[in-house]
């Protein structure tokens, strides 16, 4: 595929133009090859976060789904992830152009400051609990260290985001140096608790997970949902990532170096959570993970691994969007943001969602913002693929009062129809969102607002005059 890379020059260009890390990627900006790539996403997949969902499946010391229904459900879901993942991870990749320039594409540059918070607000939160279960771990740290004088988890929490925070501002450079480490250590933990799981705590894990009738209806389609919404942020911003790598690589190619690490991390990690919840009753993995081990060495060791792994985490999914948005909302430079990032983090109260012995308000939110991410989604595939032929003026997209300059009042009742529409099957909501607005996009381009300057370059543009 060939590749387009635009200089802008000039002065009548938007804001986005003139920050330098939400202007277009060329092919010497791009650091990331395919391996590099790969261990970004297993650095991704295997995280507590994950864990915690998988956990949740099993509710006052019952599974909700059994082995099969699990391993269905995750399957379903990565495979729904890595397919939009591959759709919407086009544009930055052609382009390398960020999110929030993907967004201005279909919403335009005022309607893309409220489409943008959509995104940017689901990983603040999701920060804020990767964090929060990471300064649990940090607090066991310090507590084993400290024979047991030191006990604070808010305290263990908050130098875990001042870390990260520290870390976050080298951009990507910084991520790519833990993830390729990361992913290594956390898989091979990973691997280490399922073995441990299956030696130690088989008879538990058979009767409360294994061996229960769980169901194929409802409750099963619910959890489809929520393993698939738990990701819906990320391949919603998939540009932020494909722009980084590096050119030459087929559509089908960067669709396995996606996949494959995916279905391998994330999927086991699930597995290894609903294990871990059946085995010890724990919610949180960093309760739940040195509880298996009474030898103080190993709990400290598991402890420094959870630590690590929200780090890593953070670093891929939850830092980057929410940096640009604020870019692109204050025009600061990007160490303060990604600082400003972290300050959000911290007051997102995650202890409300990640509780030791229940994960349910973790999947009730990831179903709300699922609501609102599946309609995005919908409107970025229909715009790119359907309405412009995979084909976006670069030039006029960062242009001062260009042809994506204002509101696409178009997309913005779609988003608004879809989420609506979610509302009403809240356990289905990105599904119902995703079709509801993928039909109702098109439908209002074509109708409505007859002279948008929104149509041009796209099928309806000969309906402007």
């Amino acid at each position: 595929m060939s590749e387009e890379h635009n200089e802008l020059q000039g002065e009548n260009l938007d804001a986005a133009a003139q920050t330098d890390s939400l202007k277009p990627n060329g092919p010497e900006d791009r650091t990331l090859g395919a391996a590099g790539y790969m261990s970004l996403w297993v650095g991704d997949g295997v995280n507590m976060g994950n864990m915690t969902l998988g956990a949740s499946i099993v509710v006052a010391g019952m599974a909700v789904l059994n082995i099969w229904q699990t391993i269905a459900a995750a399957l379903i879901a990565i495979g729904i992830v890595s397919i939009l993942f591959a759709l919407n991870d086009r544009a930055g990749y052609k382009y390398g152009i960020p999110y929030v320039a993907h967004l201005k594409a279909s919403f335009g540059e005022k309607g893309t400051l409220l489409s943008s918070l959509l995104r940017a607000v689901p990983a603040v939160i999701w920060y804020g609990i990767q964090s929060w279960i990471g300064g649990t771990a940090l607090n066991e740290v310090f507590r084993i260290l400290s024979g047991g004088a030191f006990d604070n988890v808010f305290v263990g929490f908050i130098i875990l985001l001042v870390v990260q925070i520290i870390l976050s501002m080298k951009g990507f450079k910084s991520i790519k140096a833990v993830e390729s480490v990361a992913s290594i250590v956390l898989m091979g933990i990973v691997i280490t608790v399922f073995f441990i799981l299956i030696k130690d705590h088989s008879a538990a894990i058979a009767d409360t997970w294994i061996n229960t009738e769980g169901t194929w209806g409802v409750p099963f389609f619910a959890y489809v949902m929520v393993f698939l919404g738990n990701y819906a942020a990320i391949f919603l911003s998939a540009a932020d990532y494909s722009r980084e790598l590096k050119t030459g690589y087929s559509d089908s190619k960067r669709g396995l170096l996606y996949f494959l690490p995916i279905i391998v991390a994330y999927g086991s990690v699930i597995v290894v959570g609903a294990m871990l919840a059946s085995a010890t009753g724990y919610a949180n993995p960093a309760l739940g993970l040195p509880a298996l081990f009474d030898n103080v060495y190993m709990q400290l060791f598991i402890s420094a691994f959870i630590v690590f792994g929200a780090i890593a985490v953070n670093m891929v999914a939850n830092i980057v969007t929410p940096t640009y948005v604020i870019q692109l909302f204050t025009k600061l430079n990007y160490k303060v943001a990604v600082t400003i990032t972290g300050l959000l983090a911290m007051g997102s109260f995650p202890w409300l969602l990640v509780q030791d012995d229940n994960a349910k308000g973790l999947d009730t939110f990831v179903h709300v913002y699922s609501a609102f991410l599946g309609p995005l989604i919908a409107i970025l595939i229909v715009e790119y693929y359907f309405m412009r032929k995979q084909h976006i003026d670069i030039k006029e997209l960062y242009k001062k009062g260009g042809n994506f300059d204002g509101v696409n009042y178009a997309a913005l009742v779609a988003l608004a129809i879809g989420a609506a529409a979610a509302f009403l099957f809240v356990d289905l909501a990105w599904l119902i969102g995703f079709i509801v607005a993928a039909i109702a996009y098109p439908i209002i381009s074509k109708t409505m607002f007859k002279n948008s300057r929104f149509k041009k370059g796209t099928i309806f543009d000969s309906e402007t005059k």
